[in-house]
């Protein structure tokens, strides 16, 4: 995909939409309209950017490393990962948060589902706990897409 920014000025006139020539961001910007008016061009929409696929990491906190490993492969794919903020089951010799933190943690993912767009359900083994059961039965009911790490 070409980004805008690798597009150069004199390039301007020699692409197309149809007919119409196509303008650059900054055109709109250099535009004589009066305030509130439209500017009298248009945006290719060749080079609209696209708006990355949002997804939410759900699954045991023991599956650290993969969770770390799912968030490096989507991410790579291009999307927008939103995971868990703590491992407190692997890392629960550091920190166990307590049982009110637990209940606003939980609650702050389900947040984190409702702005993905897609959900991976990290199933080590085939495992889903309660916590994991409860994001998949939210996710579901929410309409979300939702994927499974280990066939479902």
């Amino acid at each position: 995909m070409i980004g805008v920014s690798s597009l150069k000025k004199e390039d301007e006139m020699d692409i197309k939409c149809g007919n119409k020539p196509c303008y650059f961001f900054d055109d709109l910007m250099e535009s004589n309209c009066s305030k509130g008016d439209e500017p009298d061009v248009e945006i290719c929409p060749k080079f609209k950017l696209s708006v990355p696929t949002v997804v939410c990491l759900c699954g045991s906190t023991k599956f650290k490393q993969e969770f770390i490993g799912a968030n490096f492969r989507e991410t790579m794919a291009g999307k927008i990962v939103l995971s868990v903020g703590w491992f407190s089951h692997a890392d629960g010799k550091i920190y166990t948060p307590t049982a009110s933190e637990k209940v606003a943690l939980d609650q702050l993912h389900f947040r984190k589902i409702d702005l993905a767009d897609e959900v991976l359900i990290l199933n080590v083994g085939g495992y889903i706990g309660e916590s994991t059961r409860n994001e998949l039965n939210y996710a579901i009911a929410s309409g979300k897409q939702v994927r499974f790490l280990v066939g479902s």
